[in-house]
């Protein structure tokens, strides 16, 4: 329902590299924050999948950092607040909260800030981490409100020591594409999908070696792994690794799609063995609005959304033989694969909407600018 007031505009800072879960969040904020008073433009750090995946089309304003500690952006930035009479500023990303910071400071208007996975286990590098942990503390001084996605991520920042009234957790949301579709029960081979920005601590290479042991148990199953490589290097070492189990004429590396409820709808199973660094996975959300069951692993923000054999099944993670095992057993139907797909529809429909999402976060709007 739309609301009737003026609505007031908010400028999201984002990096614009990659269109992951972060970005997707984003991009249904812009379209559903409208219905509860907002106007979202976007300036975007650097121009390449954000642009060009979008479904939402507000203002976006190419402003490239030269390096990640260019700070001349957050002038322009803070030129464009002004100029289109933007209200507050909304960040996601340590890079986005430095440029955030500076142009709220110019322009005179808040800034409130996403936390979409915990800064200091986000990567495998410890260095890396720290770097942007300091990084995002520092240009978080000063924040009006941190809105982490999942309890997880809440109890996170409580442990990093920031106070609990600047913390109000919003879980993630998705469009629910319709109502729920009739599907048969798999009767012969079975498509596994995952679907990630592939990077070590998404785990792919546990899914590979479960593969391994599924064949071994003479198991029918596919696995369509949908999304890019971070690196080369890393693609690398992964497909070696499927050619070295002897699993790679299993696999269909997709790549990156744009419509990735296409590619649910050609998947049994959504698999995500993520081995930490989760806040509150959209393409589980995604999974679960298309009748889709999930495996996933048991880490941070996804046991929030998984309940185990009644909405998605929760396993061990870095444990190839305990995924095999949960895919096994769904495949054998110890779990009801009919009805796990619609408690996890229904589940989806109530508590991570695309609108709950947007009234939450516009909630922490009206909250901060009434201050």
């Amino acid at each position: 329902m739309t609301v009737s007031k003026e609505r007031k505009k908010v400028l999201h800072i984002i990096n614009g590299e990659f269109f992951a879960g972060a970005e997707r969040v984003q991009d249904v904020l812009a379209l559903c924050l409208p219905d509860y008073g907002y106007e979202v433009g976007f300036a975007c750090l650097k121009l390449l999948q954000f642009s060009k995946c979008r479904k939402s089309t507000v203002p976006l304003f190419a402003i490239p950092m030269k390096s990640k500690f260019d700070l001349i952006p957050a002038k322009e930035i803070a030129r464009i607040v002004r100029k289109e009479g933007y209200t507050l500023i909304h960040t996601h990303t340590p890079r986005a909260a430095l440029i955030g910071r500076i142009a709220a400071w110019l322009s005179g208007v808040p800034f409130v800030h996403h936390v979409h996975s915990p800064t200091t286990r986000d990567t495998e590098n410890f260095f890396r981490n720290r770097v942007n942990a300091f990084v995002e503390r520092v240009s978080l001084m000063g924040v009006s409100q941190l809105i982490p996605v999942s309890k997880s991520l809440e109890n996170y920042l409580k442990q990093q020591g920031w106070l609990p009234e600047k913390i109000t957790m919003v879980s993630n949301g998705v469009v629910t594409p319709g109502t729920l579709s009739d599907r048969s029960v798999p009767q012969s081979e079975w498509i596994i999908g995952s679907v990630a920005l592939f990077r070590p601590r998404k785990g792919i290479e546990i899914l590979i070696q479960a593969l391994a042991v599924l064949r071994q148990n003479n198991h029918a199953v596919h696995l369509r792994a949908v999304g890019p490589f971070e690196t080369p290097t890393y693609e690398n070492v992964i497909k070696t690794l499927a050619v070295r189990l002897g699993v790679a004429d299993m696999i269909d590396w997709v790549g990156f799609v744009q419509d990735v409820d296409l590619e649910l709808r050609k998947m049994d199973i959504l698999v995500l063995p993520s081995l930490f660094g989760e806040g509150m996975p959209m393409v589980i959300l995604e999974a679960m609005a298309a009748g889709v069951p999930v495996v996933a692993s048991d880490v941070e923000g996804i046991p929030e959304v998984l309940e185990h054999g009644l909405t998605g099944i929760v396993v061990k993670p870095g444990d190839a033989d305990s995924l095999a095992s949960a895919l096994l057993d769904l495949m054998n139907n110890k779990y009801d694969w009919r009805i796990l797909r619609t408690n996890a529809y229904h589940s989806q429909v109530e508590k991570f909407s695309d609108s709950s999402m947007a009234k939450g976060v516009a909630k922490i709007y009206d909250a901060v600018l009434a201050n």
